[in-house]
């Protein structure tokens, strides 16, 4: 969890690590949540982004938390592909490809998967991947899951990223967040930050709480 810069003294750190602690601002995003959709597009893709890197480039660090909601089976689908390209990519990429899946959200809601594969969905997760610049292959290698038993005669092995899967999946319990988008600063929810915010409602909001 994070931890307020006003509560550094609780750290044991070396002094050569400056600073000790920073603003933490984590934001739980699901990439079939259309809310979701919104407060991305507001943060990552607007000069909101610029404001965050240039007014706090020592003090505030934002985190994209993948939330996977489970009531939409394609959330999980979704989410493993975001991290097979965090496995296979620069990390510049994730956000990239984050952009691009966030865009075209609507083609994975329940209604447009219902009829289709697992792996079919992973092939066309795979392929917005390749669109930003990721390998389209190696994605889709990592997300394939296997109609045949694997070498113990399991039936239920998963597939290359569930194992990170299961991690996102422990921290994310940890602080108990339910619903998309969830804003957390340094390790507190905001339930006032909405997904409609403007930029200005958010620079405003950052101007009082980055201090």
């Amino acid at each position: 969890m994070a931890l307020p810069p006003k509560f550094a003294g609780q750290k044991l750190v070396s002094s050569a690590i400056q600073p000790a602690t920073v603003h933490t601002l984590e934001i739980y995003l699901d990439y079939v949540c259309p809310f979701s959709a919104k407060m991305f597009k507001t943060i990552y893709t607007s000069p909101l982004r610029s404001h965050l890197l240039t007014t706090y480039p020592t003090s505030l660090q934002t985190i994209f938390r993948q939330q996977i909601q489970p009531w939409h089976p394609s959330s999980t689908l979704t989410h493993e592909a975001g991290i097979a390209v965090l496995q296979l990519a620069p990390p510049a990429k994730f956000l990239d490809f984050s952009a691009a899946l966030f865009e075209r959200q609507a083609e994975f809601f329940d209604a447009n998967v219902v009829n289709e594969t697992r792996n079919a969905t992973y092939k066309r997760l795979a392929a917005i991947a390749g669109g930003v610049g990721v390998d389209e292959k190696g994605v889709y290698e990592r997300l394939e899951i296997s109609d045949r038993p694997g070498e113990d005669g399991g039936l239920n092995g998963g597939n290359g990223v569930t194992a990170d899967v299961k991690v996102l999946v422990k921290m994310n319990r940890l602080v108990g967040v339910h619903v998309t988008p969830t804003v957390v600063l340094d390790g507190v929810v905001r339930g006032e930050v909405s997904s409609g915010w403007s930029v200005e409602q958010w620079e405003e909001w950052l101007k009082e709480n980055i201090v």
